[in-house]
């Protein structure tokens, strides 16, 4: 063990010095207090002082020499032990920071030691673990917002490409599907403004009737519905007052049921319900259709998470539209669930009470 300026080597040199002040008093006591005492003694017996002296030096300090000289080697050998069991579970830990640090999220150090230091190698692995995911996240958001992108940049080139070589004319029509494409790139960029909680002019929460958007969400999709022949019924009741931004529970709603609309078949159902709860006000949007799997039931409000990823893609859509209902709704101190089974697919919201 090297003792420099490391925990090991304080901790050792701390042990040597509460066994020094340890025996320095003890060594008082005997070699003086005790010297004198046994001076007295001897002398009352009719010796001489100076036989007692070496009589006391004979005996008695020698052994205590001896004594001190073994509890010296005890004691360093002892301070040495403790200071490298404390000391090497930190300098683990130490070392795996230096490794995460360095890029490497899969490391992992084990958790022995005394109990604190247990709880640091815990606090540290969890760490870890956290990063390591939160990496993987990042990597899956890059990969899918870079096909995002792709699709309509590559959709605009081709366009562009065609226009100039003469393969298209210059018509409105050709125009229009150019603005489309920078549409589509305009509202990918706001959604992932809201993703990254950019709140640049939002308005303050105002009081909002949930009832009277369910249904005014429900009517701008009921012609979408209609042309897919998929069914929708409406279950809104009035006066369910929340505290929102009305603009964005608008978006929530058009996201949820754009949601629905995509996964259902044709000649399926959307049901759209707001009531009260004891809680606050509820709204469920559920369609039929294919279920979701348990396993992915949870990370459906993840940002670009797909189910089914190819098929997902084929039926359009950035992915984000669930994540964004989730970061809005939490913003207005809500909470968001989804169920699944073979009859239908379920996501809900809840809003607190306006009072």
């Amino acid at each position: 063990m090297k003792f420099g300026h490391g925990i090991a080597a304080r901790i050792a040199l701390a042990a040597l010095t509460v066994a020094a002040i340890g025996v320095a008093v003890v060594a008082v006591g005997v070699l003086r207090v005790g010297a004198e005492s046994f001076a007295a003694l001897m002398v009352a017996a009719g010796d001489t002082v100076e036989d007692a002296n070496a009589m006391f030096d004979a005996s008695v300090s020698v052994v205590f020499g001896i004594a001190l000289a073994i509890a010296a080697v005890v004691a360093v050998a002892m301070a040495a032990v403790f200071a490298r069991m404390i000391a090497r579970p930190i300098q683990r830990v130490a070392r795996g920071a230096e490794q995460v640090a360095a890029g490497d999220l899969t490391v992992r150090v084990p958790d022995g030691g005394p109990h604190e230091v247990q709880s640091l190698a815990t606090a540290f692995n969890t760490m870890a673990d956290r990063l390591e995911e939160q990496e993987m996240l990042r990597r899956e958001f890059v990969v899918n917002a870079s096909h995002e992108l792709r699709t309509p940049l590559t959709n605009l080139q081709g366009y562009l490409e065609a226009l100039r070589d003469g393969v298209l004319p210059p018509d409105p029509a050709i125009f229009d599907s150019l603005r489309e494409e920078v549409d589509r790139l305009g509202r990918l960029a706001a959604s992932l403004d809201i993703l990254a909680g950019a709140e640049g002019e939002r308005p303050q929460p105002t009081a909002v009737d949930v009832g009277a958007i369910v249904r005014a969400a429900a009517e701008l999709a009921a012609p979408t519905l209609a042309r897919r022949s998929i069914g929708l019924r409406v279950d809104a009741a009035g006066g369910l007052v929340v505290q929102a931004r009305q603009d964005e529970l608008a978006q929530v709603m058009a996201n949820l049921l754009q949601n629905a609309a995509r996964y259902t078949p044709a000649g399926g159902m959307v049901r759209v319900e707001a009531s009260s709860a004891p809680d606050g006000v509820l709204v469920r949007v559920a369609n039929t259709g294919s279920p979701i799997p348990p396993d992915d039931l949870p990370r459906v409000w993840e940002r670009f998470y797909r189910v089914e990823k190819s098929r997902a893609r084929d039926l359009g859509g950035a992915g984000i539209g669930l994540a964004i209902v989730r970061r809005l709704v939490e913003d207005a101190g809500g909470r968001v669930g989804a169920a699944s089974d073979e009859a239908m697919t379920t996501f809900w919201f809840r809003l607190p009470t306006s009072h």
